[in-house]
């Protein structure tokens, strides 16, 4: 039902993933993250929340392939999931249940991971990460031309409904970008709201928040 990149950027030091389904609130469903973990993308048939959130908690003390066994193994359910995985030294881990509507699975690169099911074929998955690995600019702008390619690729089966961003800085607030319902283009609606989050106004206040890095930061 869902296709998804998970990505680290060497040179700034940021962590992302993005995400795109044909059903609703993708972003609330799938992606999370934490700046002492990294990032989780939990989908599927019967995706769980639950395991995108432990497996950032046991990716504290372990890496992502360990973390994601260790989390999927203990699930009488989870036939019907879907779980990938990146650590914070851009290690991946990836679990996907047989009960899951084909074609399915994931597809590791360097810094990064892409996952997808119910998706028109596993070149949906080539075209994503090829796509982040060649594109320029931002972590942000390279994940959402990744979620672009996947879709020119086939994409979902049924077609979009929603798209996600969460990018994680140290130095920078959370960007945590949802389109929860657009019938017509959710990662255009995606793209258009990316960039108006990271120009004028809203980014200058953005600049000014506490951060991990600067957690009594105020204004002036």
């Amino acid at each position: 039902m869902t296709f998804s990149i998970l990505a680290r950027d060497r040179e700034t030091g940021a962590i992302g993933g993005a995400a795109a389904t044909g059903s609703l609130c993708v972003g609330g469903w799938v992606l999370r993250g934490n700046l002492s973990a990294g990032m989780s993308a939990s989908q599927g048939a019967s995706p769980s929340t639950i395991w995108g959130e432990d497996v950032l908690e046991v990716m504290q003390g372990t890496d992502a392939a360990t973390a994601v066994a260790r989390i999927t193994q203990a699930d009488s359910g989870r036939a019907c999931r879907q779980l990938a995985a990146l650590d914070l030294d851009g290690g991946t881990g990836a679990f996907t249940g047989d009960r899951n509507t084909p074609e399915m699975g994931s597809h590791v690169f360097d810094d990064g991971i892409a996952s997808g099911n119910m998706l028109t074929g596993l070149d949906v998955l080539d075209a994503m990460t090829g796509t982040f690995r060649s594109a320029s600019g931002t972590l942000g702008t390279r994940l959402i031309a990744a979620l672009r390619a996947a879709e020119t690729a086939g994409g979902d089966s049924r077609g979009l409904l929603s798209a996600a961003l969460l990018v994680l800085h140290p130095d920078c607030a959370p960007l945590t970008l949802r389109v929860d319902h657009h019938p017509d283009d959710p990662i255009g609606a995606l793209a258009d709201l990316h960039g108006r989050a990271t120009t004028g106004d809203y980014a200058c206040w953005a600049r000014k928040v506490p951060v991990l890095t600067a957690p009594e930061r105020g204004f002036d």
